[in-house]
């Protein structure tokens, strides 16, 4: 069963068409740079653009870099805040004229990993969090996966969202150094393992490729390891939330 699923980022949308019963691309993964944030109307041509790339026309899966419930957006922290309260399969599905299912871009990639990756089959604790232009995150007990925002966790003197400096695009802008980042990766993974007592943790977003240059900073109790579907993770996950939907 071929499912077209779309990963919503801060800086880009990715897609590919992903076979669900074994979590497979099957073509390619397509890319379409959002350097400005795109107003609803504007990321639904986007959306529109990923789909005729496929020439698809059946289901489609969305990940979205927010709290989703049902299929209404509720926040938007690194996107435009016109999103907040916006139905987003109503949104998405009137520009393909296909039928959209939305899930939570994190809780997208921890479904890809539970079932076919890293953390298949594990039935333990398991921590997911993805670092890409903010910081996702999501739990899974017994491979039931529960969608988080720990990426919001207050930090620092001035109580800001972690992601503000632990972020990948954090490593980048402020032009840190793998152990510096690493550092503050190793604090914040630290207060995580506190709360949470997590026995598996999964990091996954697009610099989980380079995971060797940092990881060996990150010293947790719990089991470390890279997602498996590294960047794909998210597409993935929102094609299988969308077959399990049907």
């Amino acid at each position: 069963m071929k499912t077209l699923g779309i990963d919503i980022g801060g800086s880009a949308l990715k897609g590919a068409l992903v076979e669900t019963t074994g979590g497979t691309l099957v073509e390619e993964r397509f890319r379409i740079d959002t350097p400005d944030k795109l107003t609803p109307p504007e990321m639904a041509g986007a959306v529109k653009a990923m789909a005729a790339h496929f020439k698809w026309q059946g289901p489609i899966g969305v990940g979205f870099p927010g709290v989703i419930e049902d299929s209404t957006i509720w926040t938007s922290a690194n996107l435009d805040k016109k999103f907040i309260g916006c139905d987003g399969a109503k949104l998405f599905g009137k520009a393909t004229g296909c039928p959209v299912t939305m899930i939570n871009d994190a809780a997208a990639a921890g479904v890809a990993e539970m079932h076919f990756g890293a953390g298949e089959g594990f039935m333990g604790k398991t921590l997911l969090l993805t670092l890409g232009t903010g910081v996702g995150s999501c739990f899974a007990y017994q491979g039931v996966v529960t969608p988080m925002e720990l990426g919001h966790f207050p930090w620092g003197k001035n109580g800001k969202s972690a992601e503000k400096f632990i972020a990948a695009s954090v490593l980048e802008e402020k032009e840190l150094s793998w152990k510096e980042w690493g550092g503050r990766l190793q604090e914040y993974v630290a207060i995580l393992e506190k709360l949470l007592w997590p026995e598996l943790i999964i990091i996954g977003g697009g610099v989980s490729a380079d995971h060797a240059k940092f990881f060996k900073f990150i010293k947790p109790r719990a089991k470390l390891v890279p997602a498996e579907f590294f960047n794909n993770a998210g597409i993935v996950g929102a094609a299988l939330w969308s077959a399990h939907k049907r």
